[in-house]
Parts: C-alpha cells; sequence; structure tokens
C-alpha cells in the first residue's frame, strides 16, 4: 500500500510540476514570440483531470493517462524541431514529466486493474451455461 501512496503522489507531483513546466516555458523561459505566448495555454487542459487525480478517481486516472500521450507527442515534435535550444530542453522536460506521469498513473491503477479482471473472471464463471 506504501507503494500505492508513491505512484498517487508521483502522478500529482508530475502533472502539477507540468502543467507550471508549461506555462513557465511558453511565458518566460523559450516564448515563441517575446513576451510570451498565448501557447501557455496549451496548459489548460491539464487543469481538467487534477482534481480527479488529486481525489484518486480511477475513471480520471485512466483517461488522463491517455490524454497526457498528446503532451507527450508535442514534447517529442518540439525537441525535434525547434530551433532554440532552450526551447529544445523544455521540450525534453516535457517528455520527461509526461513518461513521470504516465508511468504513475498505469502503476497506481494496476492493481485495481487486476482485481477488476479477476471479479470479472468470477462473474463469468458463474453465469457460464454449459453448452451440448
Amino acid at each position: 500500500m506504501q507503494t500505492q501512496k508513491l505512484f498517487h503522489g508521483g502522478a500529482i507531483a508530475s502533472l502539477i510540476w507540468l502543467i507550471g513546466w508549461l506555462v513557465a516555458w511558453e511565458i518566460w523561459i523559450a516564448p515563441l514570440h517575446p513576451g510570451g505566448s498565448l501557447l501557455a495555454l496549451k496548459a489548460l487542459p491539464l487543469l481538467l483531470p487534477l482534481r480527479g487525480v488529486i481525489k484518486r478517481d480511477l475513471y480520471t486516472l485512466q483517461w488522463s493517462s491517455m490524454v497526457i500521450l498528446l503532451y507527450f507527442t508535442e514534447g517529442v515534435v518540439r525537441a525535434w524541431s525547434d530551433t532554440s535550444e532552450a526551447s529544445r530542453m523544455m521540450a525534453l522536460g516535457e517528455v520527461a514529466l509526461v513518461c513521470v506521469y504516465f508511468a504513475c498513473a498505469l502503476l497506481y491503477l494496476r492493481p485495481y486493474k487486476k482485481a477488476a479482471q479477476k471479479l470479472a473472471k468470477e462473474l463469468l464463471d458463474k453465469v457460464k451455461v454449459p453448452h451440448d
């Protein structure tokens, strides 16, 4: 159970850190335009799952682990294509934070998934009709 707390804490921390990272990247560290960029708004969708992740909502953790892969894709593309060294480093940081969130979310969900599979198997075994 201690590892579950660790994975849950890691998911929360990496999600909050990622939101701050994206805003800092696009406003102060390496914005596309001097003075900041509206691209910082890309962090807003990450606020949607934050409450559910904090509350340990399994459904939110499941769907957010899929949505977060869009940020992985963006980070990889920008790490490959941006001309600014600072922007490339921020993109690699984004990729790392996404990977941490993804891993923590999946590892947190793993025991629940196994329990659900076991319960479903037991239920199916009970309702099986023998075929002649």
